[in-house]
């Protein structure tokens, strides 16, 4: 496949094609279901430029950044888009060295239809090597250091010594950027397909730390009986778990990971970034126990005792963790439903395996749980495995990891068998209807009562709006 088979650029013979087309076309991914047609040209008299190939596409033209003079044609088909912007510099060279890496400072002459490559991008991508255009190129744009991890997570591309140098030289710079660019950058991340290996490099270098900084907590915490991994290599290897199964996963499973439902991003970037996330309650709630006692908690402003193999126990990490992770993703710019999926998949990691663990276990009690859970249980159910597969400690032994991932499969299974069937819970009652029931005004009470019957409806308790009144006559007395 050539440049030219493209249906927009076959008709533009000015100007240089440059940036993520040009990566991803001499990468190979044209044709599959990862490659985007991100169209950008480059020339001098953008602007008029822009306007010609709007009247010769009949599309519509939008000017995004006026000062820098970059503005936008979106096709008739409302899908298709390209992007014409300023030529940066008196020539097509000078624009690429100001670009950040060299797998991205390839241009495409569309008048000579000719590869331009002055930086050795084309043999680095060859050879899978991430390279900086100039590593001062970061301090110009410090959230290039964090794109060049996004990169190594969604291309696997090696970065380079030279590189690595940079981004440890201007790390403190990475907290300028706004927060909305972190936010976008973080998410494309974490859709990568080497995401997991792709934290441990950020690890080694600090820019996991700077991002997150619940890190420098995280790494405090050591291997113990359940687990064989020190905590921040357990979150990690989770994330590894979770890509294995998505990558083995069925098509029913896969297309309900590939959605796009809320946040722009697809629902597997998310759950991965829940998996990262999901022992962020675990710092503030360690204690350790001998025989049942609690000899020491984090709160004793000293260092863990580590003469004997002491039982380390984090209780209610998962609400402390809902409440921690919503502040961390709030700051980072993540709009409500990204943080409202993201927070109930660290507050309910636990909780599918307790289900299975029911000493009755029947339809009614996963029913309760896929009600609770809706729409995101195939994800929960996931989140579940994956964090059994990265707890393997000494006392963890093959039988209880096999009863573990075969409940886990027989609850999945269920809820798949139930799905087509499956109706929104209806709203029996609502909190003004209760209050004049009940002769009740706005005061905690009345939330209680309102969650109670949400509970019952869970169980299956209540399903008529006369067992709703009942219910709440009831358990007003």
């Amino acid at each position: 496949m050539s440049i030219r088979a493209d249906f927009i650029l076959k008709d533009i013979h000015e100007g240089y094609l440059v940036g993520g087309y040009i990566r991803d076309f001499l990468i190979g991914k044209t044709g599959d279901n990862t490659f985007t047609p991100d169209r950008d040209i480059a020339i001098k008299g953008a602007e008029k430029f822009a306007k010609k190939l709007a009247e010769q596409f009949d599309a519509t033209f939008i000017t995004l950044d006026s000062e820098n003079k970059i503005y936008r044609l979106v096709l008739k088909d409302k899908t298709n888009y390209l992007d014409i912007c300023e030529l940066q510099g008196n020539t097509i060279e000078d624009d690429l060295l100001r670009r950040d890496f060299t797998v991205n400072a390839i241009a495409y002459d569309l008048k000579e239809d000719k590869f331009i490559d002055i930086t050795g991008g084309i043999e680095d991508i060859k050879n899978k090597y991430l390279r900086a255009v100039r590593t001062e190129n970061l301090k110009d744009d410090p959230l290039r250091i964090l794109r060049a991890y996004r990169f190594i997570a969604t291309l696997g591309f090696n970065p380079d010594d030279e590189l690595i140098s940079a981004v440890k030289e201007y790390l403190p710079l990475l907290k300028n950027p706004a927060k909305e660019r972190i936010h976008d950058e973080i998410m494309k991340l974490f859709g990568g397909r080497y995401t997991s290996e792709t934290l441990l490099k950020m690890l080694e270098t600090g820019v996991l730390e700077l991002i997150f900084p619940c890190v420098k907590d995280i790494k405090k915490i050591p291997s113990n009986t359940h687990h064989h991994l020190d905590l921040i290599h357990h979150v990690i290897e989770t994330v590894r778990q979770i890509e294995l199964m998505y990558e083995g996963s069925e098509n029913e499973i896969r297309e309900h990971l590939d959605k796009t439902d809320f946040g722009g991003y697809p629902r597997i970037n998310h759950l991965k970034l829940a998996g990262f996330l999901h022992d962020i309650g675990k710092p503030s709630t360690w204690t350790l126990e001998d025989n049942g006692e609690t000899i020491w908690t984090v709160n004793d402003g000293t260092d863990y005792p580590k003469d004997k193999p002491y039982r380390h126990r984090f209780i209610k990490h998962d609400l402390e963790g809902e409440k921690l992770v919503k502040t961390l993703l709030k700051d980072l710019k993540f709009s409500n439903k990204q943080i409202e999926y993201i927070s109930s998949m660290v507050r309910y990691h636990i909780y599918p395996s307790n289900v299975i663990s029911s000493p009755n276990l029947d339809k009614k009690t996963m029913m309760r749980y896929i009600r609770r859970m809706g729409n995101n249980v195939i994800d929960n159910i996931i989140l579940a495995k994956a964090d059994r597969f990265s707890a393997q400690g000494p006392a963890v032994t093959k039988e209880m990891t096999d009863a573990n991932i075969n409940g886990l499969t027989r609850l999945l299974n269920f809820y798949l068998e139930v799905k087509p069937t499956l109706k929104p819970l209806p709203k029996l009652i609502d909190g003004k209807e209760i209050m004049q029931i009940l002769g009740l005004n706005q005061s905690p009470a009345l939330g209680k009562i309102i969650n109670e019957l949400q509970e019952a409806q869970l169980n299956g308790d209540v399903i008529t709006k006369d067992d709703a009144v009942n219910f709440i006559k009831n358990i007003s007395k």
